[in-house]
């Protein structure tokens, strides 16, 4: 019993069944009490109307006429139906259908209920004691047992709602602890055989939309989540697998030959300068791994503070600009109105700078590139479109992941990591990153959420303008000009 009272759908159901007979006590009893008090006071006022009857007949034929007119009523009416009684000063019986005055009743006027006995049978009965000129008791009742058969029908109907309802709740509990139960043990099978590695199984779900479809919709989303994460995780210790052997296999042969042939100085440190490169460009991988896993966590959003994008968008193409003139590329920055926004400036910069970068990698000579700041409601974007040979349809989902590098990427530096980082600053700022055809080249939307309207204070505008914005970040020029 204890066992099935832990579960669920029966505990609710007993629920139910406990809150059911609260709310039938409550509704009866109000009932109940209303009837009685409507019982008592109708009795009360027949019997008051027979003793004012009774007076009116006194008071117009004294004495002997209402001697003879009680028992001209007690000779008429049903045995026990309406008890009377006339007495003395001395409470002798002179009229009625009682032959005494009942134990019990005080010798003042008023409205009494007692027992007495009626026809060798205790009755309790209801009274109205009146007294009359000359010293005359007058008493007036009704036999109040023949409502005692209503008040058993009313306990009894009660009682047998009470029955009903309790059958009707443990019925029900136990239908819905069985259709509950068939749906949950279909859901642990899914989940036991998704938990052993099936990651194809999904959690079954119906037309009704209830609670547990809900359930499981929201329950399959997170499996969505774990198997990507998953899939992520496999896919990315494959790639760092893959793109740090290159470098850590020549640094050791670097080492290695120059263990074993001793060259001059003058070769030897530029096999050091070499060696220095590899490490760096491992260290480079792993600083944006990091800087990925902290984006990704969260952590940064401590630091947002209100920015001005338009100029870090300037700030950015002033940057890159020697960049731009060494391939006698076109970099222009559409100055328009500020963008304000909260976040951190050093990402925002960070992730503008790399797209900025990808797009004089892959600008032709003599190209154009082009970047903007929109505002459009609570939405800021910045767009950098260029003119080289863009990313096909099929590649772009794929261009985001990270340590992804297409075909047309493959000769150039870099290890698959900057439009990942540029996604996870967009995810962290509420937004996205969009991949666009320029017919010819590519144009990159990244959308972040706005926010801000007020002007941005003294101290903050200094912290996310000029020098100092990339002062913070002095050590990303080597790391931006490698990640895609």
């Amino acid at each position: 019993m204890r066992k099935l009272l832990r579960l669920s759908p029966v505990a609710l159901a007993f629920g139910y069944v406990a809150f059911g007979l609260v709310a039938l006590v409550l509704f009866a009893y109000p009932l109940w009490h209303a009837w009685q008090v409507t019982i008592e006071t109708g009795r009360a006022e027949i019997l008051g109307e027979d003793a004012e009857r009774l007076t009116t007949v006194f008071q117009r034929n004294g004495v002997q006429g209402l001697i003879a007119f009680i028992d001209e009523r007690v000779g008429l009416q049903i045995p026990g139906e309406r008890i009377l009684l006339l007495t003395d000063a001395k409470l002798t019986p002179l009229a009625g259908n009682l032959t005494a005055w009942p134990e019990g009743v005080p010798e003042q006027r008023g409205a009494y209920t007692r027992t007495v006995d009626i026809d060798h049978r205790p009755t309790r009965v209801a009274f109205v004691y009146s007294t009359l000129p000359g010293g005359y008791n007058l008493l007036v009742g009704r036999d109040i047992a023949k409502y005692d058969s209503l008040t058993r029908y009313f306990w009894s109907g009660l009682s047998v709602a009470v029955v009903m309802l309790t059958l009707v709740g443990i019925i029900g509990g136990i239908l819905i602890q069985q259709a509950l139960l068939s749906r949950i043990h279909g859901l642990r099978q899914m989940v036991s055989a998704i938990l052993q590695g099936d990651w194809k199984h999904r959690l079954p779900t119906r037309l009704k939309n209830d609670e547990l479809d809900n359930f499981s919709a929201t329950i399959n989303g997170m499996f969505d989540q774990i198997e990507q994460l998953v899939n992520g995780v496999r896919n990315v210790s494959n790639a760092i697998a893959h793109d740090l052997r290159t470098p850590l296999a020549e640094l050791r042969s670097r080492l290695e030959e120059l263990a074993l042939n001793r060259p001059p100085s003058e070769e030897t440190f530029a096999e050091i300068d070499a060696a220095v490169q590899d490490v760096d460009r491992v260290i480079g991988i792993f600083n944006a791994l990091l800087r990925l896993a902290e984006i990704d966590t969260g952590l940064r959003r401590s630091g947002f503070v209100q920015v001005d994008l338009a100029k870090v968008a300037a700030e950015v193409t002033e940057f890159y600009s020697p960049a731009a003139e060494l391939k006698n590329i076109s970099l222009i920055c559409d100055k328009s109105a500020p963008a304000r926004v909260q976040g951190d400036p050093l990402l925002l910069a960070q992730a503008v700078g790399n797209l900025v970068d990808n797009a004089l990698k892959y600008a032709p000579e003599c190209g154009h590139i082009r970047v903007e700041v929109r505002t459009d409601g609570d939405m800021t974007e910045v767009i950098i479109m260029d003119d080289g040979p863009g990313i096909p349809d099929a590649e772009k989902p794929k261009v985001a992941e990270r340590f992804y590098r297409g075909d047309v990427s493959r000769g150039t530096p870099g290890v698959g990591l900057g439009l990942s980082l540029v996604e996870a600053v967009a995810k962290l700022h509420g937004g996205t990153l969009l991949l666009e055809d320029n017919h010819p080249g590519l144009r990159v939307r990244m959308r972040i959420v706005a926010g801000i309207s007020e002007p941005l204070p003294t101290d903050v505008a200094a912290k996310t303008s000029g020098p100092g914005l990339w002062a913070l970040g002095s050590g990303r020029k080597a790391l931006s000009s490698r990640l895609r």
